[in-house]
């Protein structure tokens, strides 16, 4: 990076947890109860990112995906099932968790932005990196917008106390690296995640969890 870096935006889903499996068996709930196709584990990687009524939405049967009234019914179906089995499957992937304390530990400030709703974010964020403080968990909120408005990013920065130029957004997704853009940002995608955003124009990818980390943390000449 072209300055220390102060400030990691860090999306959730496909960046630091994978959560695929458990948004899948929760859709699949849904969908299962009113006879619908379910789909696999592969098409619902497809399908997430961009909070989970689209991932209803875009999961029911194409001719009843501009039905509001099922849409609302089948979210309220997978809600109920996701909030009481949203940590069956989904874990962090590996090394993580260390990485966000070594980051602490040299006193860079931490932030969650995800299109994930709040509830389940913070939820999820305690569980799996509650040593961790984090001066912002931001998910999917009434009255905000989802990514890529860059509204997040703003809050982030004010939560953070940091200049535009010491901030930088990790995530796995072209959402994600747009988000930062629109934020005004440096970016990096990680290829681990839901997203193969190899040869995108522009985008830096870091290939390993130890790659990320030289990325984000400046080693002394």
């Amino acid at each position: 990076m072209a300055e220390p870096v102060r400030l990691v935006i860090f999306d959730l889903d496909g960046t630091l947890l994978d959560t695929v499996a458990d948004l899948g068996d929760a859709v699949n709930h849904a969908l299962g109860k009113r006879g619908f196709p379910l789909h696999t584990r592969e098409e619902y990687v497809r399908k997430v990112g961009h909070g989970v009524r689209n991932l209803v939405t875009v999961s029911l049967p194409e001719e009843l995906q501009s039905n509001e009234t099922l849409i609302d019914e089948c979210l309220a179906d997978f809600k109920s099932w996701y909030t009481t089995h949203i940590d069956v499957l989904t874990r962090p992937y590996p090394g993580m968790q260390q990485l966000l304390r070594d980051l602490h530990a040299r006193g860079v400030k931490l932030a969650i932005a995800s299109n994930k709703f709040q509830s389940g974010t913070e939820y999820l964020v305690e569980k799996f990196f509650g040593d961790v403080p984090f001066v912002a968990i931001l998910g999917n909120r009434e009255g905000f917008p989802l990514k890529p408005d860059p509204e997040i990013v703003e809050e982030c920065l004010r939560c953070a106390g940091v200049q535009r130029s010491e901030a930088v957004l990790v995530g796995d997704s072209l959402t994600d690296m747009k988000t930062a853009e629109n934020g005004g940002i440096p970016a990096i995608a990680v290829s681990w995640g839901y997203r193969d955003l190899h040869g995108t124009p522009g985008v830096q990818i870091a290939e390993s969890v130890e790659e990320l980390r030289d990325f984000l943390i400046q080693k002394p000449d």
